[in-house]
C-alpha cells in the first residue's frame, strides 16, 4: 500500500508528467524504428482507421491492420484503474453527441493525416507540415474553450453497471484474439495490408507491451493533449504542458540516436504539403477533441477506466475513419491540386457547422436549489 501511495503521488508531481512525456516520446520513436511507418510510432487516430480498414469497414487496400498498441492503451488503463481502484464504470451524458465528435474528429484527424500525437511526432522527426497541424490544434481547442467558458457542457455522467465499463475492454480483446488468430472468412476479412503503411509495423508481443506501459503511465497522470493546450488558454496551468513538450523532447532526441530525422516539408512519411488542409484539419480536431473533453489517446485511457462515453467517442472515431476513406475526405500525399482534395473541405466545414451548433446550444444553467437544467 505505500508503494502504491508513493507512486500515486510521483505521478501527480511536475517530475511525473515529464517522466510519462519523455517515455511516450522514447516509446514512439522506438516502435517506428521497430517497423511502425515513418513518424507514425503511435498514431491513435490512424491506428484506429487501420483497425477499421481490417475489419472491412473501409476498403483502403494499404491502411488494414489491427493495431495492437490501440488495444494496449486500453488495457493499460484497465490495469492502472483497477490496482490504484480507479475503475467505475459510468456512462449517459449526451451519447450521440459524443459519437458524432469523436466521427468529425477523426474526420478532421485523416485530413491532416494523424492525432494530436502524431502531430508531435511529426514535429519531433522534422516534419515541418506538422507546424500547421499544432497551429490548426491550438485554434481548434481555443475555440472550445470559448465555449466552456461561456457555459458549454454535455452534461453529467453517472455511476452504471460494470458491465458498460466493460464493453470496450472486452471489445479489445476480441480484437487482439482476430489479431493472433488471423481468420480468413468467406467475406475475406481479416483484412491485413500487403503494402503501404498497414503493412508496416513493429512485433505483436513488443508494440502490446509498450502500449500497455504507456497506458498505464498515461492513466495515472491524466496525459491529454487536447487538456494540455486547453489548461494553459484557460487557467494558465503547464503542468499537462509540460508532458506534452517532454513527449517532443523524448521522439527528437531517440530519433536523433536512431538516425530517423528529416528535416523539411516536402517528402515526408504519410503527410502532405497543403498548409491549408493541415491547418482546417486539426481546427475541427481540435474542436471537436475539446467539446468531448479529451484527445483520442485520452478517450481511450477513460474507456479502461470503465467511461462509457469516452467508448462512444472511440467507436465514432472508427465509424468516421470508415467515412474518411470510403468518401474520399482523409488527405492524400498530392493534395495541392484542388482536383484531389476530395471531399475533405466539405467534410471539415459541415464538421465546424455541427461543433459550433453543439457548442452554442449544449449549455447548463444551475437555478436553486442546485437544480440543472438544460438551455
Amino acid at each position: 500500500m505505500n508503494v502504491l501511495k508513493k507512486l500515486k503521488g510521483f505521478f501527480a508531481t511536475r517530475y511525473g508528467i515529464i517522466f510519462v512525456g519523455l517515455s511516450i516520446g522514447i516509446f514512439a520513436s522506438l516502435l517506428q524504428k521497430l517497423g511502425n511507418p515513418g513518424n507514425m510510432g503511435i498514431c491513435v487516430a490512424c491506428f484506429e482507421r487501420d483497425i477499421a480498414g481490417a475489419l472491412g469497414f473501409h476498403r483502403a487496400a494499404p491502411v488494414q491492420y489491427i493495431r495492437p498498441e490501440i488495444i494496449g492503451f486500453v488495457f493499460g488503463a484497465l490495469l492502472a484503474a483497477l490496482i490504484f481502484k480507479e475503475f467505475k464504470p459510468r456512462a449517459g451524458s449526451a451519447p450521440v453527441i459524443r459519437f458524432m465528435l469523436g466521427f468529425f474528429a477523426m474526420v478532421g484527424a485523416l485530413v491532416f493525416l494523424g492525432c494530436p500525437w502524431r502531430a508531435i511526432i511529426r514535429l519531433g522527426g522534422g516534419d515541418g507540415n506538422a507546424i500547421f497541424g499544432i497551429l490548426g490544434l491550438v485554434f481548434g481547442v481555443g475555440i472550445g474553450t470559448y465555449f466552456i467558458r461561456n457555459g458549454y457542457s454535455l452534461g453529467r455522467n453517472h455511476k452504471s453497471h460494470s458491465a458498460v465499463g466493460s464493453v470496450l475492454p472486452l471489445v479489445m480483446l476480441g480484437l487482439l484474439l482476430l489479431l493472433i488468430i488471423k481468420p480468413v472468412l468467406s467475406s475475406g476479412a481479416v483484412f491485413f495490408s500487403k503494402e503501404g503503411p498497414g503493412s508496416m509495423h513493429a512485433g505483436i508481443l513488443i508494440a502490446i507491451i509498450i502500449a500497455i506501459v504507456i497506458g498505464f503511465l498515461a492513466q495515472r497522470t491524466r496525459f491529454c493533449t487536447m487538456g494540455a493546450v486547453r489548461d494553459v488558454l484557460m487557467i494558465n496551468d503547464w503542468h499537462l504542458m509540460t508532458g506534452v513538450l517532454s513527449m517532443l523532447v523524448g521522439v527528437f532526441i531517440m530519433n536523433a540516436i536512431f538516425g530517423q530525422l528529416n528535416f523539411g516539408f516536402v517528402g515526408q512519411p504519410v503527410a502532405h504539403t497543403n498548409q491549408l488542409l493541415n491547418f482546417g484539419g486539426m481546427v475541427l480536431s481540435g474542436l471537436s477533441f475539446a467539446l468531448a473533453g479529451g484527445c483520442p489517446g485520452r478517450q481511450l485511457f477513460l474507456s479502461g477506466e470503465g467511461d462509457g462515453d469516452a467508448a462512444v467517442f472511440v467507436f465514432g472515431m472508427i465509424v468516421g475513419a470508415a467515412f474518411a476513406h470510403n468518401f474520399t475526405t482523409a488527405g492524400t500525399p498530392y493534395p495541392d491540386n484542388p482536383a484531389n482534395w476530395g471531399w475533405g473541405p466539405a467534410a471539415i466545414i459541415a464538421g465546424l457547422i455541427f461543433c459550433a451548433v453543439i457548442g452554442f446550444t449544449m449549455k447548463e444553467r444551475v437555478f436553486g436549489e442546485g437544480v440543472v437544467q438544460h438551455a
